[in-house]
């Protein structure tokens, strides 16, 4: 099984708040993929005593722990005990109600000898190849179908649309968003790698249009995933003033890519 995990902060003199794991079973039929996107957070702060490194570090643990070690939980249930048991381990000394509370997004993939299930919530991205070498992007894109209005303001945002209907899901402290998630199976045979990205690695296809999905999983299997992001670093640096392709984006993201040929 050939791994390649590159997770790289978006400035040097702040943490990494994404998370990223690959597991194999003791048993050895099969593995797991986990990646987490930390929602960065407001100046105005998040009712939390913790950071978003830390919330993403404990809940992608959980992740990785019983992905690998629960084959008969579903997906969707692993992600709601994982929720859980983050929530429980900081619900005494944080407001685990404030609409900031430290989140994340979240792709998950679990595949066995005949299987390959995966759940994505919100805006990071799993890519499935063919042995036929066709690629398929499984997206949550609520948030991308919202009115650019609905996304005004932070404050409009997190009164309005973020974890509430109509609006779009990311694993906080509630773990019922776990049913919101896109989730999905596939034969195991129809499954030649797999990758997953953060949208900061993502912007390689999403924001600077370098290429589609398929050329993406291309690049990542001829060069690997370290060339993604420099890619990716070079294309910011390179519309840092005149922000044709970032606009009002943050210049530098944390970028994660994870590539796997099972």
């Amino acid at each position: 099984m050939r791994t390649e995990v590159v997770s790289e902060p978006g400035h040097e003199d702040r943490p990494n708040e994404d998370f990223a794991s690959v597991g194999v079973p003791a048993f050895g039929q099969g593995g797991c993929l986990v990646v987490l996107d930390g929602v960065t957070p407001p100046r105005t702060g998040t009712g939390c005593l913790h950071s978003v490194p830390w919330f993403t570090a404990r809940l992608g643990g959980a992740l990785t722990e019983l992905t690998v070690s629960c084959p008969d939980l579903t997906l969707p249930e692993i992600l709601a005990r994982a929720i859980s048991g983050t929530a429980e381990a900081h619900k005494i000394t944080c407001d685990l109600s404030h609409p900031r509370t430290p989140q994340a997004t979240v792709v998950l993939a679990r595949w066995s000898a005949g299987t390959l299930d995966y759940l994505v919530l919100s805006d990071s991205v799993l890519l499935l190849e063919s042995p036929a070498g066709e690629v398929t992007a499984v997206l949550d894109d609520r948030l991308a179908r919202l009115p650019r209005a609905s996304l005004a303001t932070d404050a409009l945002i997190d009164a309005e649309i973020r974890n509430k209907e109509g609006g779009f899901f990311t694993a906080a402290a509630d773990p019922s968003v776990a049913g919101r998630a896109v989730t999905g199976s596939v034969p195991r045979s129809g499954v030649r790698a797999l990758a997953a990205l953060t949208d900061g690695a993502a912007r390689w296809v999403e924001k600077f249009h370098e290429g589609d999905w398929t050329q993406c999983v291309g690049l990542l299997r001829k060069e690997g995933a370290r060339a993604l992001v420099n890619r990716v670093r070079s294309l910011e640096t390179a519309d840092e003033e005149e922000r044709t392709y970032l606009r009002r984006s943050k210049t530098h993201d944390d970028a994660t890519a994870v590539f796997v040929e099972p």
